[in-house]
């Protein structure tokens, strides 16, 4: 984009910070969980069969963990009075009382295995169905994501800086998923086990029951004091790796600048500072984090002492206890269990609700972007094949308007490109005759890029805009292909208000050559198919020769077949240069714009580019943004502008007579700036 637009641009952390989104695990709220948590439901709707399932298992494996330990139970009980049973027997009778131990333990550790067997069973099949669930779910939620990116204006783009698009992807998709995954039936199976695993204490002995009672108010106060002083310093840690992150990245990029300018120790001096401020912040993060397990380790242990300690009393029952006050061994060895198991849940359910939380506020940030309003287009207008008569007369035909014809190819045939308007069999020849008629642009209210532009392109001419940056130029060629929509005053082209006129039929009558060239990874071939997907052989090859890059390309190792790194950057600049226009020149655009497309060309290459980009021009109108002013010289207008006016127009040689701002900058006596 130009420097005319004015965005609120800012760095893009990759991990968290300004501008990157949250980080992974630092934690969030949402700001409004309820509504949310209901379109997440939405979601989740497709899935409902294995959902329930999923549930339905959870909670088996859930109540299978709390009667497994109850089995303790009988199983001591029935050891015990067995042993005395055997220990005051002698004899045949005292063999048959071992036999009976034995069988006894063994059915009931049987039974016990057989709960636990069914518990894993129901725990591993939830798990791989909440895996499906989620990757479902997260599937659905990232493809609508990006076919809304898809449809979102560019002026988003220019609104939200990359790093914060892209950790929608990333941290907040993450987060969903993962709490679908893991967070959700782990929540639950906590919930299960807390109130079960209580339930089953009080049916065992209030008394200790009560005891637990206290010990866990006391564990759930310490998990809200340190925790929130946990989620505090995290939330500070994630700020500090985002901006450590973000400066490592820019680092990185500048690589070339840093060694130019000598700037190796300012910029490790300024990491080692973002570093230290890491240091301290991750310090006291993780010094909270880590003495929350402890503590709550510790207390664990105090609590099984002191119920073993009184249940121990209880059963011995010195003091002459009846009622509640009097248990069993099984009992006492039952109980023990559970408060192994109860405070556990607890802490658990603490930490899963942030993690949930964390997920809603993630979705949120997802759906803020679904949300957005797509790019507008009430263009009706679409483009045909059609057949021109000996008299003239167009006359739609069936096909593909791209696809089944060639400008080149088709040069002598009757075929053309015409548009259509809706409900009228008239059509008219798509020509490239573009105007502006008083066109008035802003990309912020109030602040006017352009002003009462007016300029006309006829078929075949070239024109040229001239001036200093921020001028309009650049905001001049996105009008045409309405990236962005104008305020004020009309542009048509050939005769037809291009907002009538379709974006997609539009915008594929034409070729931009941008100066910073972007390639994907793929194969040169892939690259230039990206300008008509289903291009010949043949038309590849021409559209390589046209833009002088077939030589360069058959010198390649796996010529057309050689694979592009990330943006091309195994080919130089001036290459890339040639491969984009390539791209332009297969999709044969009745309409080029260039913009300064040759201005980090070296002098030898760029001579090949203005040679290919000629090529290109010929018979097409063309819009050309240029710095060189020796590149415009043989256009058939330039348009010299200052702060969105066009204060000269005319060819060379008229601009040169006005002696007026072209003059000076041709002759030297200004420069753009």
């Amino acid at each position: 984009m130009s420097n005319e637009v004015k965005g609120n641009r800012g760095p893009g952390g990759p991990g968290g910070g300004p501008g990157g989104g949250p980080g992974r695990h630092g934690f969030r709220k949402p700001k409004n969980p309820a509504k949310t948590l209901l379109r997440m439901f939405s979601y989740l709707s497709g899935n409902t069969p294995l959902l329930i399932l999923a549930f339905v298992m959870v909670v088996f494996s859930a109540l299978a963990g709390v009667v497994a330990s109850y089995l303790l139970k009988p199983i001591i009980n029935n050891l015990t009075d067995n042993l005395k049973m055997y220990i005051e027997l002698k004899g045949l009778t005292a063999e048959v009382a071992r036999d009976k131990v034995l069988t006894d333990l063994t059915k009931d550790i049987l039974k016990m295995a057989v709960v636990y067997v069914c518990g894993a069973f129901g725990t591993y099949l939830s798990s791989r169905l909440m895996v499906s669930v989620a990757q479902k779910t997260a599937n659905k939620m990232r493809k609508q994501l990006f076919e809304r990116l898809q449809d979102l204006p560019i002026s988003y783009f220019d609104a939200h800086p990359h790093g914060e698009v892209m950790s929608r992807f990333t941290n907040d998709m993450d987060s969903v998923a993962m709490a679908l995954e893991q967070s959700l039936s782990q929540t639950v199976t906590s919930v299960i086990s807390v109130v079960g695993t209580f339930i089953m204490m009080v049916v065992l002995s209030p008394v200790l029951a009560a005891v637990a009672v206290i010990l866990v108010i006391l564990m759930m106060f310490i998990v809200k004091t340190v925790g929130g002083k946990s989620a505090k310093n995290f939330r500070g840690q994630q700020a500090a790796l985002g901006a450590l992150d973000g400066y490592i990245e820019e680092i990185m990029q500048g690589q070339k600048v840093v060694k130019v300018f000598n700037h190796e120790n300012t910029v490790s001096k300024e990491f080692a500072e973002k570093n230290n401020v890491l240091k301290k912040a991750a310090t006291r993060a993780q010094t909270f984090a880590n003495i929350l397990m402890p503590i709550m380790g510790n207390l664990s242990y105090f609590h099984y002492a002191v119920t073993a300690t009184l249940g121990a009393v209880m059963i011995a029952n010195p003091f002459g206890w009846s009622g509640i006050f009097v248990i069993t061994l099984g009992d006492l060895g039952a109980f023990l269990q559970y408060t192994r198991q109860f405070s556990q849940p607890i802490t658990q359910i603490s930490n899963q609700t942030n993690m949930l939380l964390s997920a809603l506020a993630g979705a949120e940030r997802i759906f803020e972007v679904l949300d957005e309003e797509p790019e507008s287009d009430k263009g009706k207008v679409s483009l045909v094949l059609a057949e021109k008569s000996a008299n003239g007369t167009l006359c739609q035909i069936e096909g593909d308007p791209f696809s089944n014809f060639s400008r080149t190819f088709d040069k002598e045939n009757a075929l053309c490109l015409a548009w259509k308007k809706p409900d009228d069999e008239t059509l008219t020849e798509l020509r490239g005759d573009v105007r502006f008629e008083n066109v008035v642009f802003s990309y912020v209210p109030g602040h006017v890029v352009l002003k009462n532009v007016s300029l006309y392109a006829k078929p075949g001419q070239k024109i040229a805009f001239v001036g200093s940056t921020g001028a309009g130029k650049t905001t001049i060629t996105n009008l045409i292909n309405r990236f962005y929509e104008i305020q004020e005053g009309t542009i048509t082209y050939d005769g037809i208000n291009i907002q009538d006129i379709k974006k997609d039929d539009l915008r594929r009558t034409l070729g931009i050559v941008l100066q910073d060239v972007h390639l994907f990874r793929g194969t040169i071939r892939d690259n230039i198919l990206y300008g008509k997907p289903d291009a010949t052989e043949e038309e590849i090859v021409r559209a390589a020769k046209i833009a002088n890059a077939h030589s360069f390309i058959k010198r390649l190792p796996d010529g057309y077949d050689t694979m592009l790194t990330a943006d091309g950057m195994n080919l130089s600049q001036g290459q890339r240069q040639l491969l984009s226009i390539a791209r332009v020149a297969v999709a044969d655009p009745p309409v080029l714009i260039l913009d300064e497309a040759t201005s980090s060309i070296d002098t030898r290459t760029e001579h090949l580019i203005e040679d290919g980009m000629d090529k290109l021009m010929k018979d097409r109108t063309t819009f050309v943004i240029a710095h060189r002013l020796s590149t415009v010289r043989n256009s058939n207008a330039i348009m010299v502008l200052e702060h969105g006016e066009i204060i000269e127009r005319g060819d060379h040689d008229d601009l040169l007579d006005q002696k007026g701002r072209y003059y000076s900058l041709y002759t030297g006596k200004a420069e753009l700036t």
